[in-house]
């Protein structure tokens, strides 16, 4: 007897997400907590006014299962590419290439006509600010998943 596939058993599809909106970004935000990356993978070109960053980010959306299934925990490798990006500020990130980042959360400033500032809040208080016209981020895995070193799910103390 051949028994049906299970949804779990299917291959994890990689996310391509965008955000254009407050609550887009709220959710791209969610996706990125705890990513990691080392400082060295961060790319701005002032001309293309783009900001790219090159993540190992932990994968939220398969924690539960992961959990409920007794199984290792999983990362992938994503990138994330904010556009239209006016001009872009450093507070306490240092950009040496054995500086190793948290990323914790993406937040919006709203200014006039749609315009605003995106900052990137690391551990450690370091922020990249990004002053940009609009809304404009993309967020792709580019790796299949792996499993998280620690083996464990990131966690924040109260």
């Amino acid at each position: 007897m051949v028994e049906d596939a299970r949804f779990a058993d299917a291959d994890p599809r990689p996310l391509a997400l965008k955000a254009e909106d407050q609550d887009d970004l709220r959710v791209i935000s969610a996706l990125l907590q705890d990513a990691i990356l080392p400082a060295s993978e961060i790319s701005y070109d002032a001309r293309a006014r783009r900001l790219a960053l090159l993540i190992n980010r932990f994968r939220w959306e398969d924690a539960d299962m992961a959990r409920a299934e007794g199984r290792p925990f999983e990362r992938v490798q994503s990138v994330l590419v904010i556009g239209d990006v006016m001009k872009l500020v450093s507070d306490g990130v240092d950009r040496d290439a054995d500086t190793v980042l948290e990323l914790l959360a993406i937040n919006w400033q709203p200014g006039q006509d749609g315009t605003g500032r995106l900052s990137l809040e690391f551990a450690g208080d370091g922020t990249l600010a990004a002053d940009v016209e609009c809304i404009n981020l993309d967020l792709r895995d580019v790796t299949r998943p792996y499993l998280a070193v620690s083996g464990k799910a990131p966690s924040h103390p109260e």
